[in-house]
């Protein structure tokens, strides 16, 4: 698997993100792809934008230019399309596109009336959002390592999709059920949508006080 550098994690995690969502392809999935692809965008060319110019290949930005690009995603993006010019790069997709998409998450994110995004936004601002974290982080074959990424994690995680039994009876035990909108819910239930992986800590954690000593020790042995 292709090693990027640890300034580029951030936004490419978002974009892992954004990827398992939309493969999950649930109407929740869907609009937290939709966003986490957005965010995706403005975060790499912020991160960018923050290096020391020693992690841009020496590149350097009049501080000036820098502070008024940084201002909101328009300024952003206008960076961004400046820098394929700078670079002698295609302009890939139209910014009057992706301010679309843009425009289209807020919907999302604050509530609006667009309802579910289509497959083919999630594919185009996806494209948008490989198309400008390759650019400037300059790596290639930004697909195949992000399909590559996402099949290792869920390789290191296992069934991190799938409950536990013991872990909903050992949590249930311990924490029992929570009031959420007037309706109560396991907190197993709970914690499992919510973050699986903190599902697992606690009940792995859980699990760990429930096991009984080894070899009989107890608490009162020499």
């Amino acid at each position: 698997m292709s090693v990027l550098k640890p300034w580029a994690l951030g936004p490419f995690e978002l974009i892992v993100h954004a990827e398992m969502h939309r493969r999950d392809g649930e109407d929740f999935d869907r609009r937290m792809s939709l966003i986490s692809f957005d965010n995706s965008i403005e975060v790499s060319i912020t991160t960018y934008l923050t290096l020391n110019p020693i992690q841009r290949n020496g590149v350097q930005y009049p501080r000036e230019d820098v502070s008024r690009w940084l201002k909101n995603y328009h300024t952003k993006f206008d960076f961004f399309m400046a820098e394929l010019q700078r670079r002698a790069l295609p302009e890939e997709i139209e910014k009057s596109e992706i301010i679309w998409y843009h425009d289209h998450r807020n919907e999302q994110y604050h509530g609006g009336a667009r309802g579910i995004p289509e497959s083919r936004v999630l594919d185009e601002i996806k494209k948008a959002a490989l198309w400008v974290f390759s650019v400037l982080f300059d790596v290639q074959d930004i697909e195949q390592i992000l399909n590559d990424h996402i099949e290792q994690r869920l390789l290191d995680e296992g069934s991190w999709r799938e409950r536990d039994a013991e872990l909903d009876r050992l949590i249930d035990a311990e924490h029992g059920v929570v009031d959420i909108a007037g309706r109560p819910y396991y907190t197993s239930e709970t914690l499992f949508a919510i973050d699986p992986a903190a599902y697992r800590e606690v009940g792995g954690e859980l699990q760990s006080e429930d096991e009984p000593p080894e070899n009989g020790d107890t608490e009162d042995a020499e």
